[in-house]
């Protein structure tokens, strides 16, 4: 019954933001134990995005998703379809593993084997899960920071149809359709996207470069998923995500020169078909998925007369990935004695099986010197896992999990995690603790990339390794006749990194490759405060402090901030009205500085900056909402990179429909 309760939870529109948002049903996360838990019961930082918060708070981007998220902080390098790194409690940006449902979707083309959250838009999402920490031992390679993972909406129930239309300045267009439902054995999901943005110039106006060249970003997203139920219980599907972007960017140079025709087009297509079921009267969930990824981006940016550098570049990264995965859920039953009662208790095991290609070339041109680079690679991994989960005594819930992956090249590792949870009612309290290690194998370019200055990769890199740790401690505090009046979190973090892959220079420069030489440490505190004076209002007010330093010299790593700041409001003072301003404040940052005439200044402290936003809508009827988004409308000139401004004041006006 538990179960059941649990699964309904995690299908339904209306759980809300995990830390934030006062809710009626309780709050329940998948991703950090691959089972739905309440968020409660789990030894990890979790933050939980419905797609109610993503209609009520405006966002329209991946990026707007996750920048007001605890502990992560989101450096975009431009307007959409520049490149946008997250930084999850002060590790690398390849630290952080993104899954679509459950399957890595890093592009296994990029340099560093990272994910660019800066295209993607959220036109098909259901919701987006964060988890904070350590969490190689459930899902492999590159999870030493966390996990994000984006849940796509599935069809169910009678027909249904969505609607939205916008249009905004400057010059703003975002419509999105869906349609989803099931009627007898089958079952369907369709959803389609677009957004146009004019766009701003993100040199930074204080530059003498700064020209005012917009850079426009155009985006199409499509997605479907057909699923068929032959007998109660199993389920076979076929699903398919593409999306195609169009975009200009800026770029830093020497001096930074501000482009008008630098372009970008970013394509992926992803293909998936499966088969789940529940065997044993449910007692078995089983799970048998593959997976094929298709990633293709090109970048050229044309010699400009005005150009000091006389750059031109073109440059192609093409990526497949295929992914195999064998999930199960053995759900053992509850017992009872005289000295202590299990409930909730399962088993966990799988395996996966991931083929990786890289054909990739950039050819450029600086100042009349030319450089080109390029990669033609492939590697395969397999890996096992095995995990448990119980509660005993209606308050401690343990959880352990062990992993190892095996690679052709650079990727084996064991990892493993355990941790808990504990419920002390008498005290309206919550502890939580859990210690675990990760790693990150070296991409295809760190072991096989060339290029005309001397680079070669080196194919005997080890993996990168982690271990962290993180306690916990929540309170729910009583007050004005409300039993959750406020509710306080704090958890302190430790991560330790060894064996990090960098770039190593011979003694005249001439050459270079590929080395584990070097170590970080990332330590830090976040806290959360949520209040719900009444009925129709709640606020939530996030604090997260970081040091992050290598080890080596024990010098500050660039771009984490030692504090960030994160304060939201929802207020229904009307019946249908809902408003929910947001501010996101960053703290100064080390980074390399640009002057204001464009030109690198060596490593030094870049400003802080505030960004605020404000989301109205109000439902008409049931099944017609109006809504206007307001983003940066304190007209912030915040640079989250050092020469690289953060996008104007942008304004969105429009309605969604529920048929």
């Amino acid at each position: 019954m538990r179960r059941m309760l649990l699964a309904c939870a995690l299908c339904s529109p209306t759980i809300a933001f995990a830390q934030g948002s006062l809710t009626t049903l309780p709050d329940i996360a998948v991703t950090a134990t691959r089972i739905p838990t309440l968020i409660e019961q789990i030894p990890a930082g979790v933050t939980v995005i419905t797609r109610e918060t993503i209609d009520e708070r405006g966002y329209t981007t991946l990026v707007d998703a996750l920048s007001a998220v605890p502990g992560l902080r989101v450096v975009q390098s431009g307007g959409p379809g520049g490149n946008a790194s997250v930084f999850l409690r002060g590790t690398n940006s390849n630290h952080v593993l993104v899954l679509r449902d459950g399957v890595p979707i890093s592009d296994p083309s990029d340099p560093g084997a990272a994910f660019n959250f800066g295209v993607d838009t959220l036109a098909d999402v259901a919701r987006i899960e964060v988890v904070r920490g350590p969490m190689s031992a459930l899902y492999g390679s590159g999870a030493i920071g966390g996990v994000i993972n984006l849940i796509t909406r599935h069809g169910a129930g009678a027909a249904t149809g969505t609607v939205e239309l916008a249009v905004g300045a400057p010059r703003a267009l975002v419509a999105n359709a869906g349609l989803s439902g099931s009627t007898g054995r089958f079952d369907y999901r369709l959803n389609l996207g677009t957004q146009a943005l004019r766009g701003f110039d993100t040199t930074p106006q204080r530059e003498s470069v700064y020209t005012g060249a917009r850079n426009p970003y155009r985006d199409q997203t499509a997605s479907l998923e057909l699923g068929v139920t032959p007998v109660e219980g199993t389920r076979a599907f076929v699903a398919l995500n593409t999306r195609s972007a169009l975009f200009n960017v800026d770029e830093l140079g020497y001096p930074s020169y501000d482009a008008q025709n630098y372009r970008g087009h970013d394509s992926t297509l992803q293909g998936r078909i499966g088969i789940t079921s529940d065997l044993l009267d449910g007692a078995w969930e089983t799970a048998l998925n593959l997976s094929q990824l298709s990633t293709d981006r090109h970048y050229i940016e044309p010699q400009e007369a005005a150009d000091p550098n006389a750059t031109f570049s073109d440059t192609r990264y093409r990526g497949r990935q295929t992914t195999l995965q064998w999930n199960n859920t053995l759900h053992l039953p509850d017992w009872d004695a005289d000295w202590g009662a299990a409930h909730d208790s399962a088993v966990l095991f799988g395996y996966q099986h991931v083929t990786a290609s890289s054909s990739s070339s950039e050819n450029a041109n600086f100042g009349g010197a030319p450089y080109t680079s390029a990669i033609n690679a492939n590697s395969a991994a397999d890996a096992g896992h095995i995990g448990v989960q119980t509660t005993l005594a209606h308050r401690l819930t343990l959880t352990a999990d062990g992993r190892e992956d095996a690679g052709r090249y650079g990727g084996s590792a064991f990892t493993w995690r355990g941790g808990a949870s504990l419920a002390v009612p008498e005290a309206w309290s919550r502890l939580k603790a859990s210690y675990g290690t990760a790693f990150r194998a070296p991409s295809l370019f760190d072991m096989f990339g060339t290029d005309t200055y001397g680079y070669v990769g080196n194919p005997k890199l080890r993996p990168e390794h982690s271990q962290g740790w993180e306690i916990g401690y929540a309170v729910d505090l009583p007050g004005l006749g409300r039993k959750d009046l406020a509710t306080l979190e704090v958890t302190y973090f430790d991560n330790d990194i060894r064996d990090m892959i960098i770039t190593v220079f011979n003694s005249s420069y001439t050459a270079s490759t590929t080395q584990n030489i070097s170590r970080a440490r990332s330590k830090g505190v976040e806290a959360m405060l949520t209040l719900r004076p009444t009925a129709w209002l709640d606020a939530s007010l996030s604090y997260t402090n970081t040091d992050a330093r290598n080890l080596a010299d024990h010098s500050v790593l660039l771009r984490r901030p030692t504090d960030q700041v994160t304060a939201s409001l929802r207020a229904s003072p009307l019946p249908g009205l809902t408003i929910t301003p947001e501010l996101v404040y960053t703290s100064t940052f080390h980074d390399f500085l640009i002057d204001d005439f464009g030109y690198q200044n060596g490593v030094g402290i870049a400003k802080a900056g505030t960004i605020l936003n404000l989301t109205v809508t109000y439902a008409v009827t049931p099944q017609i909402t109006l809504f206007a988004t307001g983003r940066n409308i304190g007209t912030s000139k915040f640079e989250p990179v050092s020469g690289l401004q953060t996008p104007g004041p942008q304004a969105l006006a429009g309605l969604r429909a529920r048929f």
